[in-house]
C-alpha cells in the first residue's frame, strides 16, 4: 500500500512535466482532438540555431541570472558582516523586508521614473539593477543568520593568531560560510529566473528573458512554444535542486 502511494506521488508530481514536454513536441492540436495531430521535434531542434528567439532568451536569462546571483551572494555577503554587528541591526534588518511589502510590480512602477530618468530603462543592466532591490535583501536576510558570536569570536582567533583580513576571510570565514554562499547563489539566482513584473516593467518588453517569452507565447496562444519554453524554464531549476542535494547538503 506504501508504494502504490508513493506511485501515486511521483505520478502527480511528474504529470505536469510529461504534459509539458509532450505538447513541446506537438503541432496542429484542433478542437475536440485529445491530443496534437502533428508530432515533431522540429520545435527542440530550433532552439539550437543563435538567431532562434527562445535561445537568445535562454542564454539572456541564464547570464542576467548569473550576473545578479554572484552580485547579490558577494554584495550581501559582506553587508549582513556590518549590520549583524551593527548597533541598530535590528532595524536594518527590518528595512531588509520593505521590498517585500509591494508586489513586484508596484516596486517596478515605483522604480520606473528613476529609471527613465536615467536612461536605463529597456536595457539588460537596468533589470538586473532592478531585480537587485529584491535579490539584494533576502541575499542579507539570509547571512545575518551566519555572522553572529561564534564568527566573530573565530576572526578575533585569527587576528590574535597573526592572520590579516584576507587571511581570516580565505582560510576561515569561506570555507565554513560554503554552504550558505551557495545556498544564496541558487536562491536568487531563482529569484532572478523567475522573475516576471520588475522585468517587464523595467525591461519594457525590450528584454525578452525566457519567463516574459513563456507569458509572451501564452497570451498569443501558442501553446506548443509555450510548453517548449517552459520545459527550458524548468531545467535550472531542477539541476541546481540536484546540485544542493548533491553536494550542499553532505555535512
Amino acid at each position: 500500500m506504501k508504494q502504490l502511494f508513493r506511485l501515486f506521488v511521483v505520478l502527480i508530481i511528474l504529470f505536469p512535466f510529461v504534459v509539458l514536454f509532450t505538447l513541446s513536441m506537438g503541432r496542429n492540436w484542433a478542437y475536440p482532438n485529445v491530443l496534437p495531430n502533428v508530432w515533431t521535434l522540429q520545435n527542440w531542434q530550433n532552439i539550437w540555431s543563435l538567431n532562434a528567439d527562445l535561445s537568445q532568451s535562454l542564454i539572456l536569462s541564464l547570464l542576467l541570472s548569473t550576473g545578479v546571483a554572484a552580485v547579490v551572494t558577494l554584495l550581501s555577503f559582506i553587508t549582513a558582516k556590518h549590520l549583524s554587528f551593527s548597533r541598530h541591526k535590528h532595524r536594518w534588518l527590518l528595512l531588509a523586508y520593505f521590498p517585500y511589502v509591494f508586489a513586484p510590480v508596484i516596486l517596478g512602477a515605483c522604480l520606473q521614473f528613476f529609471f527613465l530618468k536615467l536612461g536605463w530603462s529597456g536595457s539588460v543592466w537596468g533589470v538586473l539593477l532592478a531585480q537587485l532591490f529584491i535579490a539584494y535583501p533576502f541575499g542579507v536576510i539570509l547571512f545575518s543568520g551566519f555572522w553572529n558570536e561564534q564568527t566573530r569570536a573565530m576572526e578575533q582567533l585569527t587576528a590574535t593568531l597573526g592572520g590579516n583580513s584576507l587571511q581570516t576571510y580565505i582560510k576561515v570565514l569561506l570555507p565554513i560560510a560554503k554552504n550558505a554562499l551557495l545556498i544564496c547563489f541558487f536562491q536568487t539566482f531563482l529569484i532572478s529566473w523567475f522573475e516576471y513584473g520588475l522585468t517587464t516593467i523595467i525591461g519594457v518588453g525590450k528584454v525578452q528573458t525566457l519567463t516574459v517569452k513563456v507569458f509572451q507565447y501564452v497570451n498569443e496562444a501558442n501553446i506548443f512554444y509555450a510548453a517548449l519554453a517552459s520545459c527550458l524554464l524548468i531545467f535550472p531549476p531542477v539541476a541546481l535542486l540536484w546540485v544542493n542535494k548533491k553536494f550542499v547538503f553532505l555535512e
